[in-house]
């Protein structure tokens, strides 16, 4: 076995032990904080049973098994920012329950997990909720993910080399075009996977209506939505001839960049404005260089050869450039410190990606700076030499896109430590006004404050603007002011505020009641390093 073939079987386990090492994080919300505590013994029965997450959620299934094992589901609830508050059975039982509970996180992915809490005094026996791993399902994602990044990237890129390089090869439109119908064969393939994923069914419910319906309703419902009109908009690319292929296949690979910037753990990211546009660029740039392989393949075989490297060789250190810098921001901002590389399975699986990228950027240079200029010179059989080096980066594609595919089972580190750090909660009640005020991650870097506002008596309290500020004179930093925003649940939000260190906070509200009054509420809170 030569060395090439070696490398690709050594990636490809550490790529297996990096996937499984995720075990079952599929999904990048966690649980960080619930009301009966998981294993708390209360005196009397909730009311109220409160899941609070790191992350925006919505829920999927909520489940109560009592101490004779019978299962109710709890469709009662009200979701606050990050917060799950369900009205509780009025007839719960002593002894020991458990809250079962299924969401669906900001960027798509669902988490399950339980709390087990008892009333009076813990059961006997303890029930236990029920647990089903679909390996069938996990293959299926990956798949339908593989599939329809081949028709994005290498479909669609490859109609839009109309666009930027030159006309489309004749005997390249066949392969283009099998391409965009895998993607589009793929993607129903990759909704339905979803939709089993967010339901935790087995690939025996894909028939069923609420399968389609919870996938549908997920962020990646819009990533299909999108990439359904980008598969269209391609097919009509090779179909129409001139400046109208042109555009066609120029929409179609911008679709590429608005579909996969819809949804996914990067998408979610903070700060939103810079990781959306991260991942579309890096989506147009990446589609743009590997869709053009198979069209340069078979120009290399045309009379016009020549124009069109030159052409390709104008353009292509750009978009290179594009695609790393975009793909830096992305793991910069996921990785969150250089570690996570090797101490999460999302890190190993970014390294794996990395070394395909590195051979593929090595092959990359050795066309663009050894065999174009020979080949531009009409030098012996540099363009069957430089044929032989695209199919091989062609490969190499092929191994970067299945290795992607299988960040669908890998947290990224920035949510691990999200999830780990509870968020910093600070409580301000005065005769004119109460606020709960929730800073999340309760740690410096990048967070999120959400604001529940009621008036002294307990009662809603109708404002006009909030204001938040926060300052630690101590440390030398002087006051961050951000205007909140009010969502529909009525709580107040300031999203993408960066707390530069740890310590204790000072933390003001100003709430403009009306033209003539504002009310001042000021209190510490205490942040993580």
């Amino acid at each position: 076995m030569r060395w090439p073939l070696r490398l690709v079987f050594a990636l490809t386990c550490a790529l297996a032990v990096a996937t499984a090492m995720t075990g079952r994080a599929f999904a990048h919300a966690a649980l960080i904080a619930a009301s009966p505590a998981d294993g708390a013994v209360v005196t009397n029965a909730p009311a109220v049973l409160t899941l609070s997450f790191s992350e925006p959620v919505s829920p999927l299934v909520l489940k109560l098994i009592g101490p004779d094992s019978a299962s109710r589901t709890l469709d009662r609830f009200v979701l606050k920012d990050r917060t799950l508050m369900i009205e509780a059975p009025a007839d719960l039982s002593t002894g020991t329950h458990v809250l079962s509970w299924r969401v669906i996180s900001e960027d798509g992915h669902p988490v399950g997990g339980a709390v087990v809490f008892s009333i009076g005094a813990p059961s006997g026996q303890s029930p236990t909720p029920e647990t089903r791993t679909d390996p069938a399902v996990r293959a299926t994602l990956w798949l339908g993910k593989l599939g329809l990044y081949l028709g994005l990237l290498m479909g669609l890129g490859g109609a839009a080399y109309a666009a930027w390089i030159g006309p489309l090869p004749r005997n390249a439109r066949r392969p283009v075009a099998s391409f965009i119908l895998l993607g589009s064969a793929a993607l129903p393939l990759a909704l339905a996977a979803q939709g089993l994923d967010v339901l935790d069914r087995s690939l025996g419910s894909l028939g069923e209506a609420d399968v389609w319906s919870a996938a549908a309703a997920s962020s990646f419902g819009r990533t299909a939505l999108t990439a359904a009109v980008a598969f269209l908009l391609g097919l009509a690319s090779l179909a129409a001839r001139g400046r109208m292929g042109q555009v066609f296949g120029g929409a179609a690979l911008l679709s590429v960049g608005v579909a996969l910037a819809a949804s996914g753990h990067a998408s979610a990211a903070s700060p939103q404005w810079l990781m959306r546009t991260a991942v579309f660029v890096h989506a147009v740039s990446v589609s743009a260089w590997a869709g053009a392989l198979l069209p340069l393949f078979f120009a290399l075989r045309e009379p016009d050869a020549v124009a069109v490297l030159r052409q390709f060789s104008r353009w292509i250190p750009v978009v290179v450039g594009l695609t790393l810098l975009s793909g830096g921001i992305l793991a910069a901002v996921q990785l969150e410190q250089p570690g996570a590389l090797i101490s999460t399975g999302y890190g190993w699986v970014l390294l794996i990606k990395l070394a395909w990228v590195a051979i593929l950027l090595g092959l990359a240079a050795v066309n663009r700076y050894r065999l174009t200029p020979l080949v531009l010179s009409r030098t012996g059989i540099a363009a069957k030499t430089m044929r032989r080096v695209i199919a091989a980066e062609t490969l190499l594609v092929f191994l970067v896109l299945g290795t992607v595919a299988t960040w669908r089972f890998t947290p990224p580190p920035r949510a691990l430590v999200n999830a780990a750090t509870p968020p910093a909660s600070v409580h301000i009640h005065t005769a004119k006004a109460m606020a709960d005020i929730r800073v999340s991650p309760g740690r410096a870097g990048p967070t999120s404050v959400s604001i529940s506002l009621l008036d002294g008596e307990f009662g809603p309290l109708t404002v006009k603007e909030v204001r938040c500020v926060m300052s630690n004179p101590s440390a030398g930093v002087e006051p961050i002011e951000r205007q909140a925003v009010r969502s529909s649940d009525g709580t107040w939000h300031v999203d993408s505020l960066v707390i530069p260190i740890g310590g204790r906070w000072t933390i003001e509200l100003e709430i403009l009641v009306s033209d003539f009054e504002m009310i001042r509420l000021g209190e510490t809170v205490e942040i993580k390093p």
